[in-house]
């Protein structure tokens, strides 16, 4: 791979109380908990040795704190295009109480109810990769983004040009750090990092 390409570090914010219980966070502004605090700065930590020339987060304060606590307050710029999945009457559920109305529903395949399709989110996502592609080629350099699980999931699915419901293979942990690159040109994009918490104090 070609180190002089840029890259786009994804950054999932923080532990909230609705990650750790298995509820769906779309638009819901709630905080981090104390844990989901500590563990943005040591993603902080991670990332202080790395140059950006542009930092941008979802609007919601769980990843505008994430940013704040990694050291990158000054800097961040709210996306809306990085706001999390609207989840329409899902919000707040688990999956599995959603199953137990509808036992075969995935949210890569099925979207929500009152909320965004698959190809809704897809059509932010590649709004998204546009911005980011015109911005590799006005100003070469790494670009940091802070937002949620499922709209970078669906991020990485289309930076590879794959379907929506690819989204679904994309797993990732709060707090996590991932890495959206090229291998040798811009028209061969690749995942460089996905999913890395080596970087959280897993003992406390």
């Amino acid at each position: 791979m070609n180190p002089l390409l840029p890259q786009v570090y994804l950054a999932r914010h923080g532990e909230t109380p609705w990650s750790l219980s298995g509820q769906h966070t779309g638009r819901t502004d709630i905080p981090l908990t104390s844990q989901g605090e500590a563990n943005a700065q040591e993603l902080g930590k991670r990332l202080s040795t790395i140059s950006f020339t542009h930092v941008f987060s979802s609007p919601l304060q769980r990843a505008m704190r994430t940013a704040a606590l990694a050291g990158f307050e000054r800097v961040t710029q709210a996306e809306p295009l990085l706001l999390e999945w609207d989840y329409g009457h899902y919000e707040g559920r688990r999956t599995k109480e959603i199953h137990e109305e509808k036992s075969d529903w995935l949210i890569f395949r099925d979207g929500c109810p009152g909320g965004e399709s698959p190809e809704d989110v897809a059509k932010r996502c590649d709004g998204l990769i546009q911005k980011i592609q015109l911005l590799e080629k006005n100003t070469s350099g790494n670009i940091l983004l802070f937002a949620h699980a499922h709209i970078l999931r669906m991020l990485a699915a289309r930076w590879l040009h794959q379907s929506a419901q690819s989204g679904a293979l994309y797993l990732l942990s709060t707090a996590s750090l991932s890495i959206l690159g090229y291998e040798h040109h811009l028209l061969e994009p690749v995942i460089r990092l996905w999913n890395d918490t080596s970087h959280l104090n897993t003992s406390s």
